[in-house]
């Protein structure tokens, strides 16, 4: 861009800066998240997020002009050479822009509807997949106990974007415990362990998920901890064949989610 002088170098102090944002760590001290990719910076202007850093090749920004004006005024696009772009991005290959913006205003899950709750997921592309899938199904908002960042570059990409239009709260298990405890005795919600098949539950499409429900999903390895199988109310299970013990969380989280919605279509067709 003209007045803007081409980044060449990953010395840079600016390059160093944004590489901090791929740690947790820096994304802490900074208040910043990094997002990469054209998609992903598309979200974040429609949600209303404002971008305070953004990098991109030169061929990126000939491409997207009418996407570059949509930019807050103080944002001012820094071109870079691929080879600065490549040691930004966490991604292989990085389709020419990344950018800085500092997270979503905190929100806390809203009224009982459908609320999600996983407790230790760490593989941030399920994370990911998870928060996408909770979005499409209108669930109301994420529970975290702990497990990987909701917001690391990875985590971010396998969402789409969910990650920042999601209302979550990320803390550890026995905080959850307590508010999942209120949200049953205190308000009637629903509390669904999805547990593999032979363990007494249910079929999932046998319950009532038109009622206010929390979704409690465990994870990849140990699956749901003890503690909060015993705070459920209702136990279901996804019927599959033997020659598997379980389905991958993400996986698992599709038909449970989507099951309400189908539920209350069925109960708007004319009799």
């Amino acid at each position: 861009m003209a007045g803007v002088e081409l980044i060449s170098s990953r010395r840079n102090p600016l390059v160093k800066q944004l590489r901090q944002l791929q740690e947790s760590r820096g994304r802490r001290e900074q208040g910043l998240l990094l997002l990469e990719g054209t998609h992903l910076l598309q979200e974040a202007l429609r949600l209303g997020l404002h971008p305070v850093q953004l990098l991109a090749t030169g061929a990126w920004l000939q491409a997207h002009g009418q996407l570059v004006q949509q930019l807050p005024p103080a944002c001012r696009p820094q071109p870079v050479t691929a080879e600065v772009l490549a040691a930004v991005a966490t991604t292989r290959h990085p389709d020419g822009v990344v950018l800085a913006l500092a997270p979503p205003e905190a929100r806390r899950p809203g009224p009982p509807g459908l609320w999600l709750v996983l407790d230790t997921v760490q593989d941030p592309g399920n994370l990911g997949t998870l928060m996408r899938t909770a979005l499409a199904a209108g669930v109301g908002g994420l529970w975290l106990a702990d497990g990987a960042d909701p917001y690391q570059p990875k985590v971010l990409r396998a969402s789409a974007g969910a990650a920042l239009a999601l209302p979550h709260w990320r803390g550890d298990r026995a905080a959850l415990l307590e508010q999942l405890r209120s949200l049953r005795e205190q308000q009637g919600v629903q509390l669904v362990a999805s547990l593999p098949p032979g363990q007494g539950a249910q079929p999932y499409w046998q319950l009532d998920w038109t009622r206010p429900t929390a979704l409690l999903l465990g994870s990849e390895g140990a699956g749901l901890h003890p503690d909060l199988q015993a705070l459920a109310s209702h136990r279901v299970t996804i019927p599959h064949s033997g020659t598997v013990e379980s389905l991958n969380v993400a996986v698992a989280a599709a038909p449970l989610l989507l099951e309400r919605l189908r539920q209350q279509q069925e109960r708007m067709q004319p009799s």
